[in-house]
């Protein structure tokens, strides 16, 4: 298989380029970046941001310039404070009405989320945050038919972030709170939607490409008829590649990095999550161990010459962290080659780093 697609997507990921200044500037390159392994989100925006460590990322978060919640399929994201309102309107909805069902079965009717809302609102004004077992608490008081422990907190804090209610707050410690989003990031302009819809395809084509058509409508939750109007609405800003018989998109300007360095990627990572088709940088046949059992939780990888050739796992101890490394093939070289990767996710954390 020619490697040139996994070049291409390690420039546009700016993995291999990380001249990005602020962790911002990152998020808002990527447009959206998997964060429901909060841990793993962070090392996701440091390890694409020059000399950046992980108090660095928490510090965009606190100060209102990232921004984590639900802007489509029903996962958390970490996305930038002025891209979060129109992603929302544009992407969200489909998500919300596919999740209606569920919401139903846990007697969660529309009334019961006006309700809540309404108890949500009067206990967030004003700035304030609160851990999400204490709105829970609050919820509970107040509501009938709303109770701790049987699942409803997950689809009411995510169906109020779908629609743009709330949003995660700064961390209590390590606890995560949630915050009131027109009072987090206040909403500006009014929605545009081929503006929305080309502005998503641009800069999905440019921060992911090459990716075939399929893996934007997997990402971004979108049927195939808008994302054709959004290649549409792009123009000459996008090129294609055919590979394999297969029709790839990227920007125009994307550089091409042939370079052999090793990285270490968390689980959840937009190198894997950010495609459908995930065949140019994994073997089929590895599948199954970033994913054990097909359970859902994508393991952090190794990734060499733009291949995922392994996965790894960080034991903490005081101020060390020991990486194990468990690559699909035996390799004598690979804890000298996978050095620098390691020492780099030291200075992030802030720790000392060993491999083995």
């Amino acid at each position: 298989m020619s490697n040139e697609v996994a070049h291409l997507r390690l420039a546009a990921q700016h993995i291999t380029q990380d001249d990005f200044a602020k962790p911002e500037e990152v998020v808002k390159h990527m447009l959206a970046m998997q964060a429901q392994d909060y841990g793993g989100g962070l090392w996701s925006i440091g390890l694409r941001t020059k000399n950046c460590t992980q108090a660095d990322v928490e510090k965009a978060i606190t100060d209102h310039k990232i921004v984590r919640i639900w802007p489509m399929r029903g996962t958390l994201h970490f996305v930038h404070a002025d891209d979060v309102h129109w992603m929302l309107e544009l992407l969200a909805p489909r998500a919300t009405a596919a999740a209606k069902t569920r919401r139903l079965a846990l007697g969660l009717t529309d009334e019961v989320m006006d309700e809540a809302e309404a108890v949500i609102r009067k206990a967030l004004t004003g700035g304030k945050y609160l851990r999400r077992n204490e709105l829970m608490q609050i919820l509970t008081d107040q509501i009938k038919g709303i109770e701790i422990g049987n699942n409803q907190a997950g689809h009411i804090f995510r169906n109020f972030g779908e629609r743009g209610i709330v949003c995660f707050g700064p961390n209590d410690g390590k606890q995560p709170t949630f915050a009131l989003l027109d009072d987090w990031v206040p909403k500006a302009g009014l929605f545009d939607r081929d503006k929305a819809l080309r502005g998503l395809t641009c800069r999905y084509f440019t921060s992911h490409g090459p990716a075939l058509l399929t893996d934007l409508s997997g990402w971004a939750g979108l049927t195939m008829v808008d994302v054709k109007r959004g290649v549409e609405l792009a123009g000459n800003k996008l090129q294609t590649l055919e590979v394999g018989g297969k029709m790839y998109y990227f920007a125009a300007d994307t550089p091409k990095d042939a370079s052999e360095t090793a990285f270490l990627l968390p689980g959840f990572d937009e190198y894997l999550l950010g495609y459908k088709d995930r065949s140019a940088v994994l073997e089929v046949e590895y599948s199954n161990k970033i994913v054990p059992g097909g359970n859902g939780m994508f393991l952090p990888t190794i990734v060499l010459n733009g291949q995922v050739v392994g996965t790894w796992k960080r034991t903490t101890r005081k101020s060390t962290v020991n990486i194990t490394l468990l690559p699909f093939e035996h390799s004598s070289s690979l804890k000298q080659t996978v050095g620098l990767a390691a020492e780099r996710y030291g200075q992030f954390v802030g720790s000392d780093v060993t491999v083995s």
